[in-house]
C-alpha cells in the first residue's frame, strides 16, 4: 500500500438497467458502487443498460457520492464509456489471456482496468493477466462462474484459487484483491464468517448486492483496536533497535513484521 492508495473497502453492484438504484447506490454508504451491465441484465435490456449508464457517466462524481465502476459486457460497452468523466475504471468478466487486456487497453485507453477471473484457465493465467498492463489496477475472482466451471461442491474447494489470486496481485505490484460476492443476502451471519476467512486468505474488502451487506463487510475488514495496539507496539519497538528483536511477551519481530505493522497502521488511518 502506498502513500497515494485509496482503500476501499465496500463495492456495491446495481444493475445497470435501473439508474434510480444506481444514483440510490452511491449515497447508500459503499465505497464504490459497480454498475453491472453484464449477468445482473437481461438480454432485451442490455441496450438500454449502456446508454442510460452512459448517460450516468456524463458528469463526474459530485460531492461524497461513490465512485463508479462498471461490468461491462461487450466491446460496444467499452467504447460507449470508455473517456466518460464519472466512469472511474471498467471491470471486465471471464477474462484468461493477457491479451484479451491488451486489446481492452487499447479501446479505452487511461481507464483503469479490473480483470475478473472466472474460470480455471483465468486462474492458471493469474499472474500474467495481473501484470498484463499499465492500466491493470486490481484482480478479482468471479466465484459462481468459478464454482461452475470447476464442479467444486464445497466453498473451500475454492481456497487454493483465492490464494492464487492474492499471490499473483501481490506478485504484480497490485493492491490486494476484494472477495467476491456472498449471494445470501439474509445470511449475515454468514457473511461475517465468510469475510473472516477471506481477510485471513489475504483479501481486502468484499463486493456486495444487497446494501444490509455493506456493514457486516466494513467491520469485518477494518483492523480491530488490538491488531492496532499490537502494530503500533511493533512500529515503537523497531524505533528503538535495529533488526531483528523480541518483545516483552516473546513475539518475534523482523523486517517483514514491521512492515506488515506499518500496513495494517496506514489501512487503520485511511478508513477511520
Amino acid at each position: 500500500m502506498t502513500e497515494a492508495e485509496e482503500v476501499h473497502l465496500t463495492w456495491l453492484y446495481v444493475p445497470g438497467d435501473r439508474p434510480d438504484v444506481v444514483r440510490k447506490a452511491r449515497d447508500s454508504g459503499a465505497d464504490v458502487v459497480i454498475v453491472d451491465l453484464e449477468d445482473a441484465v437481461a438480454p432485451d435490456r442490455k441496450e438500454y443498460a449502456r446508454s442510460a449508464t452512459a448517460e450516468l457517466l456524463t458528469e463526474p462524481a459530485a460531492g461524497t457520492a461513490a465512485p463508479v465502476h462498471v461490468r461491462v459486457h461487450t466491446e460496444a460497452d467499452v467504447l460507449a464509456l470508455a473517456g466518460l468523466p464519472g466512469l472511474a475504471e471498467l471491470r471486465l468478466p471471464k477474462i484468461t489471456h493477457a491479451a484479451t487486456v491488451h486489446h481492452i487497453a487499447a479501446l479505452a485507453p487511461g481507464v483503469a482496468l479490473c480483470p475478473l477471473l472466472e474460470s480455471a484457465l483465468g486462474i492458471e493465467h493469474a499472474y500474467t493477466v495481473a501484470a498484463s498492463h499499465p492500466q491493470v489496477r486490481s484482480i478479482a475472482l468471479g466465484e459462481a462462474d468459478l464454482r461452475a466451471d470447476l464442479g467444486v461442491r464445497d466453498d473451500r474447494g475454492l481456497d487454493w484459487s483465492r490464494s492464487r489470486v492474492v499471490v499473483a496481485a501481490r506478485a504484480a505490484g497490485l493492491a490486494p484483491p476484494t472477495q467476491s460476492v456472498y449471494p445470501d443476502v439474509r445470511d449475515l451471519d454468514g457473511l461475517r464468517h465468510s469475510c473472516a476467512h477471506g481477510r485471513a486468505l489475504g483479501f481486502l474488502g468484499r463486493a456486495a448486492i444487497h446494501p444490509r451487506q455493506l456493514p457486516v463487510i466494513e467491520r469485518a475488514f477494518r483492523p480491530t483496536s488490538e491488531e492496532i495496539d499490537s502494530a503500533q507496539e511493533i512500529v515503537a519497538a523497531a524505533l528503538t533497535e535495529a533488526g531483528a528483536l523480541a518483545l516483552p511477551d516473546g513475539r518475534f519481530v523482523d523486517a517483514a513484521v514491521v512492515a506488515a505493522a506499518h500496513r495494517t497502521l496506514a489501512l487503520a488511518e485511511r478508513v477511520s
